[in-house]
């Protein structure tokens, strides 16, 4: 199963420097990110082909190789990231080591695969409407998606930049939190004191697996449940995509043009249809601002709520159409929570599907510190 992480010759050996904090641990980094001697092909053979070879890694990347850890290669992503399934016409689905029929969640599909495998201790993805919390909950791994704007995307092919940011998976919370004394810059924050479950993000779940969820994330609360959506969900679901069809017009639109990538037919549809959306997004910018301070105001430092991952567990690989377009709008919702707002979220893997905590934008190290110290202490 770990060789169809992989996008086709993308095991190497890049080995990091001796002694520093993350020796012995290896990564995998998603095909979205450049390497230094490679192409990043960003999940499409045109793209791949019209791509230059990359001079240096990114940052992020290069940054892990000097604290130690050593990379053994590139991982599939869905074309340009565009989908939270997990497949790849050109280079082949990955196969979910925790639930072979489900499909393993994009569009950090590879890099989830290979931890879930074993193939390597952590790997690095991408997310921007819920490319690493999606996979994480799918092949129940730990995830994060930090908050917006404090890991350097440089050297990271753009999608929506102002969703984008770098995440990565761990088999176990204590690495996921390692990685993250690495990346993420030193802030003093309040460790997380309060969690309460937000029930109305609960209900966009289907029903049992909100109600199995329900009672998981109950365990953590310390507080009275309450609500995180300012408006109807929808509106969340709806703003994103809008503000995402103009990122992606002014992020790749002039490269599409010239590239003129053979997609698959479903990828050419979302791409042919934000290329398209030219209308005014003054509206959703001011609904996206009034998300944000609401989503502040509910987390105040300290304070953290807990939300289902996903509306479910996973998604079979023989998904139809229909089941697939019922999954977008409360998935893409749920996970505008905290990309509206560029907080930050770790996804925990439970017996019934993914948890995630919500914080404050800025308060990721007190977050993976208390996801570190749940998992040491409910072992």
């Amino acid at each position: 199963m770990a060789d169809t992480a992989f996008i086709p010759g993308g095991r190497f050996d890049l080995p990091g420097k001796r002694g520093g904090p993350l020796s012995g641990l290896t990564f995998a980094v998603k095909d979205l990110i450049d390497l230094e001697g490679k192409k990043t092909g960003a999940g499409n053979p045109d793209w791949l082909a019209a791509s230059p070879v990359a001079q240096v890694s990114a940052p992020m990347v290069q940054t892990l190789l000097n604290a130690g850890a050593h990379c053994i290669g590139k991982t599939i992503t869905d074309e340009l990231a565009f989908s939270l399934e997990g497949r790849n016409a050109h280079y082949g689905t990955p196969v979910n080591p925790v639930r072979p029929d489900c499909l393993p969640g994009g569009s950090s599909s590879g890099s989830a695969v290979a931890v879930a495998a074993g193939a390597c201790d952590f790997a690095l993805g991408t997310d921007t409407g819920g490319s690493v919390r999606i996979p994480g909950a799918f092949c129940d791994l730990f995830a994060i998606r930090p908050s917006h704007g404090v890991l350097d995307m440089a050297g990271v092919t753009a999608f929506a930049p102002s969703y984008d940011t770098i995440g990565w998976f761990a088999r176990d919370a204590s690495t996921l939190a390692r990685i993250g004394d690495v990346l993420l810059p030193a802030r003093p924050v309040p460790p997380v004191q309060e969690v309460f479950v937000a029930e109305d993000v609960f209900a966009l779940c289907n029903t049992d697996h909100g109600t199995a969820l329900g009672r998981e994330a109950e365990a953590f609360a310390t507080i009275e449940s309450g609500c995180l959506f300012a408006a109807d969900w929808q509106d969340y679901h709806q703003v994103y995509a809008r503000l995402q069809a103009r990122d992606i017009r002014l992020s790749l639109g002039e490269a599409l043009r010239n590239i003129q990538p053979i997609f698959a037919p479903d990828m050419a549809m979302r791409f042919d249809e934000a290329l398209a959306d030219t209308a005014p997004t003054t509206r959703e910018e001011t609904l996206r601002e009034h998300f944000s301070v609401a989503l502040r105001k509910a987390l105040p430092p300290g304070r953290v709520a807990i939300i289902p991952t996903a509306p479910v567990a996973a998604l079979s690989r023989n998904a139809d159409g229909e089941t697939i377009g019922d999954f977008y709008p409360p998935a893409l919702a749920i996970c505008a929570l905290a990309g509206h707002a560029g907080a930050p979220q770790v996804q925990i893997p439970t017996q019934f599907g993914g948890l995630s905590l919500i914080g404050a934008p800025g308060t990721d190290r007190a977050l993976l510190r208390y996801v570190a110290s749940w998992q040491i202490n409910n072992r």
